[in-house]
């Protein structure tokens, strides 16, 4: 093998190496599992469309999107950082590249760190409530995966940090959060409860063995229908907020129809299988979905 072949293998094997890695990063911000993602921007655009009466302001709305996204990967990042020795006793995250030893933890940490940069830079471009109220949200991203180990509530602590997005839709647009803008954040808060109460039912049993913490552990045998008590609340806040907007029919609609999946959640876990449990919470993502359908329906074609 001559000089410029060896040369050539080197740069496709280097290539491939780097490729690789990439992969092993984007596996790390769950790029192949966006359901994360959508769960956070659902609310987002939910406060969008309202505080805009449905035509939203264009570089608001891509900052945002944008945010949710990049946010959402460096959150998945610390927290697998945080859990990089609970991962690999539990079935469904030994398989983690921390776990693996294909991303190290110090990698975890600087793209943890250049994630949070690249949001900072968009947020700089919004005004000064929205920045302050940034500050919050990554104080948020970053300590919920710790709360595990100290409170027996973390769903509470990470909807707050998925739903603190709509304060700083609201304060985006208009400067301030009226308190239509508090109604959507307790509906965020309440649905991340719900949801995650079902994604910590799939873990239970490996979570009580290791000594984590959740909702499901806390709830025991009432867990169903303290997640139907909440799923009630949350219809009824959303039920509120269309009422501050002066939503109507469209809205109803999207309305009803997320209180029928919200039912059909309570039939998948009612078992508390695993899988099924697992498709109650990816199903949540059609109810954020039905949610934002009516409300952009209502201002598309409701009369105002």
């Amino acid at each position: 093998m001559n000089t410029k072949q060896h040369r050539a293998q080197l740069v496709a094997s280097t290539f491939q190496i780097f490729v690789e890695q990439l992969r092993q990063y984007a596996l790390l911000m769950r790029v192949h599992q966006p359901i994360g993602f959508m769960l956070l921007l659902w609310p987002i655009l939910w406060a969008l469309w309202i505080v805009g009466q449905g035509r939203p302001d264009e570089w608001v709305f891509v900052v945002f999107v944008l945010g949710a996204f990049l946010m959402r990967s460096a959150g998945c990042v610390i927290n697998d950082f945080a859990d990089r020795k609970f991962d690999p006793h539990v079935e469904r995250t030994r398989d983690r590249p921390l776990v693996t030893g294909t991303v190290r933890p110090e990698e975890a940490l600087l793209l943890f760190a250049g994630l949070s940069l690249i949001s900072l830079g968009l947020v700089l471009t919004m005004n000064r409530l929205t920045i302050i109220l940034a500050f919050i949200a990554a104080a948020l991203a970053t300590t919920y995966p710790f709360m595990k180990r100290h409170t027996s509530l973390p769903q509470f602590y990470l909807g707050a940090s998925f739903g603190w997005g709509v304060p700083m839709a609201f304060a985006a647009q208009l400067g301030e959060v009226p308190r239509i803008g508090w109604l959507i954040f307790i509906a965020a808060v309440l649905w991340a409860v719900a949801y995650d109460t079902m994604y910590a039912m799939v873990d239970r049993e490996d979570d009580k063995r290791l000594g984590i913490r959740s909702t499901a552990i806390l709830f025991a045998d009432g867990d169903r229908f303290i997640v139907g008590i909440i799923q009630l609340m949350l219809l009824f806040c959303l039920y509120l907020v269309g009422r501050s907007a002066n939503l109507g029919l469209w809205y109803g609609i999207g309305l009803v129809t997320a209180a029928c999946l919200a039912l059909y959640q309570q039939f998948l876990i009612r078992d508390r299988d695993k899988d099924k449990c697992f498709k109650a919470f990816m199903n949540n993502n059609y109810f954020g979905a039905a949610v934002f359908v009516g409300i952009l329906l209502d201002y598309t074609f409701g009369v105002r």
